[in-house]
């Protein structure tokens, strides 16, 4: 009300239509709005960038920036009402029928914002990282999703909250419009359609976001180089709809020919006259055991180094894991592509990163015909196992790839679902079991496990009482990545659960011929500085670091490796360690290979962040904007500044070549 007294005289003075000076109270309302969301965003980012030291003031350019973003979009929101007024019939203050259609009009908008910002909110709150277009990866999957937010949040209240806020701003928006005919009434204000013309011109400008040719576009949030400005000055409307448009698909058949020698050089492929090849057929040496080992690859939910007790976090979560990584081949420098559990599948699958920002390999139709080395594995019995549905994500539609696989999903359990995700991880196990100790061939067996995850609270069987959950203080939880007991219980239970499925297969005859290999299907964001090096949290390394186990005690010696490995090497080093004859047309290695030189690992995000890392260092480049950084892995490297840049130009022409390869090969790995 304050704000349209101050108007009162600029108002007699320049005779400014009611419809704008509405609109004008609007733009205020909105901005106010806008606001809020931002500083909640703040103080959530807070949290998890603690490491960075940035003061609020700091932080002004950022805000300043948000500020432009939201002007746009209020601007793009508010300016219907200001064209379809030059038309005075149409406006809302022609008319008791006109403003009740313009209330509703911003009541529907509101609810869109509203609804923007809670999905922002939840996906910066759980994965650090600003709403994208990647978002409609689960939209795609309405009825699972829709599941699971209900099984983890209390929905009811959160949608009757968003209803109570819609209807109290749709009731501000009419006392807007009461408030502007008390101040001009009797003011003599006549129609005057040049006024619509300068507002809609200003609002356009606004919308534009920039003075000059070029607009504010979502690259320009990058232009601070530093992740914590970025993701608070970013609108989730405009990150969203900007990162629509790369959903599709893309690669450059020309850029990968030209990064063929850097990759040949890098990963000792053979240079041939006929162009690009990744096809290596590998012939395994004699080995000692005449028998074909089984395979039982686990692919575990959300299983991040820095939250286990190999990490030597203090709260010991994953005892019995740690005791398997002191009898196996142990890998503690594993690192996947890419934050996403699909993607994690598919970079198992095929040995190649899922490249494609904003949309999963396994949602695009053109890329699920895939070679796997798992057809290599002749003879071999194949079985698949997930608690819930393999149509989420479309998982099914990758593992069509793997010949005469039995699948064991949903619906074919005797045990019965606990939450959206299906059975729990402990009845999971304990099926698998019972197909394979029936087996009388040799067998891979695919197990992925789904039960930590939201919602945690409800990932923990109520029959498995002899598993005691922990009660710790809050602040302790934190200190060692933990954000809520439920999801420190949940991590627990997932060690509990590989506890009950070991002690069952080593009862059966099957175990003494087996090759367990455990992996991360990816790690989860958060403060990693009381385990690891202040990069692993600044850079999000622990999006992406995680175990990766080879555990079979009567035919593997313990080793515990530090360099620097991927999960696309897993195929590769499995059909080693089983001494299976294969061919490799992707990027995965053998770990375990001699001749293997080089270690590294790419990494990428929705960000626009590629990134390449070796046993030194860190490289991150944002494909968005002019920014790279290299940055020691470990705390005391000394190199001088020309070694600094030799190193940097190397990795920075690998980085580029591995990630327009990658982008090549999902479109390009088709099976014969």
């Amino acid at each position: 009300m304050c704000l349209f007294y101050r108007l009162k005289e600029f108002l007699a003075k320049y005779k400014v239509p009611k419809t704008l000076i509405w609109v004008g109270g609007l733009m205020v309302i909105f901005v106010i709005l806008f606001t809020f969301y931002r500083l909640a965003t703040y103080f959530v980012l807070r949290q998890w960038f603690q490491t960075y030291d940035i003061s609020f003031g700091e932080l002004f350019p950022a805000f300043l920036m948000g500020l432009r973003y939201d002007l746009r979009w209020i601007s793009i929101l508010l300016l219907p009402i200001v064209l379809v007024s030059m038309i005075p019939k149409w406006s809302p203050f022609h008319s008791t029928t006109n403003k009740k259609i313009w209330s509703w009009y911003l009541a529907v908008v509101t609810f869109l914002v509203f609804f923007f910002f809670a999905a922002g909110f939840v996906n910066i709150d759980y994965n650090i990282e600003p709403l994208d277009a990647g978002a409609m990866n689960f939209a795609e999957d309405p009825k699972i999703s829709w599941r699971m937010i209900k099984e983890s949040y209390p929905l009811f209240w959160i949608i009757a909250g968003l209803v109570l806020a819609v209807l109290f701003f749709r009731w501000m928006y009419h006392k807007n419009h009461g408030a502007v005919i008390n101040y001009t009434d009797g003011k003599g204000i006549p129609y005057n359609r040049k006024y619509f013309v300068i507002a809609a011109f200003v609002l356009g400008l606004i919308a534009w976001g920039n003075i000059g040719i070029e607009p504010l576009t979502r690259k320009d949030s990058f232009r601070f180089k530093n992740k914590y400005k970025s993701y608070l000055a970013i609108n989730p409307i405009q990150n969203f709809f900007s990162t629509l448009k790369e959903r599709k698909p893309n690669f450059d058949r020309k850029k990968v020919k030209e990064a063929f020698p850097v990759m040949a050089e890098w990963m000792q492929l053979p240079v041939t006259d006929t162009g690009i090849s990744f096809r290596r057929i590998i012939i395994p040496a004699d080995s000692f055991h005449t028998t074909a080992p089984n395979i039982v690859l686990v692919q575990l939910e959300s299983f991040s180094m820095y939250k286990s007790s190999m990490s030597g976090n203090p709260l010991n979560t994953t005892p019995y894991f740690r005791s398997l990584c002191d009898s196996g081949i142990f890998f503690d420098r594993c690192f996947t592509p890419h934050f996403s559990t699909a993607r994690g599948l598919f970079a198992i699958l095929t040995g190649i990163p899922d490249a494609q920002l904003f949309k999963f390999s396994t949602r695009i139709p053109e890329a699920l015909n895939q070679r796997t080395i798992i057809n290599d594995f002749k003879g071999y019995d194949k079985h698949y196992f997930l608690g819930g549905s393999p149509s989420f994500n479309n998982f099914e539609g990758i593992l069509k790839n793997i010949d005469s696989l039995h699948m064991h999903t949903e619906g074919s359990f005797h045990s019965k679902p606990i939450n959206v995700w299906g059975i729990s991880d402990k009845d999971l196990y304990l099926e698998a079991n019972e197909v394979l100790k029936k087996e009388t061939k040799p067998f891979f067996a695919y197990i992925q496990t789904a039960g930590n995850h939201h919602p945690y609270e409800k990932s923990i069987s109520e029959s498995d009482t002899d598993f005691k959950q922990l009660d710790l203080d809050k602040e302790e939880l934190k200190k060692y990545g933990f954000r809520s007991e439920d999801e420190f219980n949940a991590f627990r239970y997932s060690d509990y659960c590989i506890e009950k499925f070991m002690e069952a297969a080593k009862k059966e005859a099957y175990f003494r011929n087996t090759i367990f290999v455990f992996i991360g299907d990816h790690g989860v964001a958060g403060d990693a500085t009381e385990m690891y090096p202040a990069v692993w949290t600044q850079q999000s390394l622990t999006n992406e670091h995680v175990p990766l186990l080879f555990y079979a005690p009567y035919r593997l010696q313990h080793q515990k490796r530090e360099e620097i490995v991927s999960m696309i090497d897993i195929l590769p080093t499995i059909a080693g360690l089983a001494q299976i004859p294969y061919e490799n047309t992707t990027l995965g290695r053998d770990l375990l290979n001699p001749a293997k030189k080089n270690d590294f690992a790419f990494v990428t995000s929705t960000t626009g962040n590629i990134g390449m890392i070796t046993d030194n260092f860190f490289f991150t480049k944002n494909i968005n904007f002019p920014d790279e950084q290299l940055v020691p892995m470990h705390s005391g490297i000394s190199f001088t500044a020309q070694q600094m840049d030799s190193v940097r130009k190397q990795m920075e022409q690998f980085t580029i070549a591995f990630f327009e390869t990658a982008k090549f090969l999902i479109m390009n790995n088709k099976r014969e």
